[in-house]
């Protein structure tokens, strides 16, 4: 018997996402089915890196996971209300393909496009990177953070 996370819907927040997660599902039931493994040794596959979204007073926050990346492998850019990020994980070509029992981690190129559910300021977004995670920090535009208004007694 296998368990299998449970993950909601996410539709609202990003419905291509749920499209890449049943590729990759149908792919690893598959390979199980035929004996086989699309994560041969060397061989290229497309991914995406897993993100999390979150929003805090000023800011909204995107946190993804890319593991055994370089700063340098990853480009980040924003168009309006999207934001894509880019890189490619390469394979270690030091160890042979004949040389491998199993071979799970994905390697290729990535190219993830995040759609922003409110509005932020383009050019004041900052990233960084750190343990294989890089978190993006996206001010939230003037007119979309919360205002309190005080309330005078007459």
């Amino acid at each position: 018997m296998t368990l299998v996370r449970f993950r909601p819907l996410s539709t609202a927040l990003d419905p291509l996402r749920d499209l890449s997660d049943i590729r990759s599902e149908m792919n690893r039931l598959f390979d199980g089915f035929f004996g086989g493994s699309s994560h041969a040794a060397g061989r290229e596959r497309v991914w995406a890196p897993a993100v999390d979204m979150y929003e805090t007073k000023d800011e909204l926050v995107v946190v993804a996971e890319v593991p055994g990346l370089n700063e340098k492998d990853i480009q980040l850019s924003i168009t309006g209300d999207m934001l894509t990020l880019k890189g490619e994980r390469r394979w270690n070509s030091e160890v042979t393909q004949d040389n491998y029992y199993r071979a799970e981690r994905w390697f290729g190129k990535f190219d993830r496009a995040v759609p922003l559910p409110i509005p932020v300021q383009s050019d004041k977004v900052k990233a960084s990177y750190r343990d294989g995670i890089l978190t993006v920090t996206l001010p939230k535009a003037e007119d979309m953070k919360s205002k309190e208004i005080r309330i005078e007694v007459a």
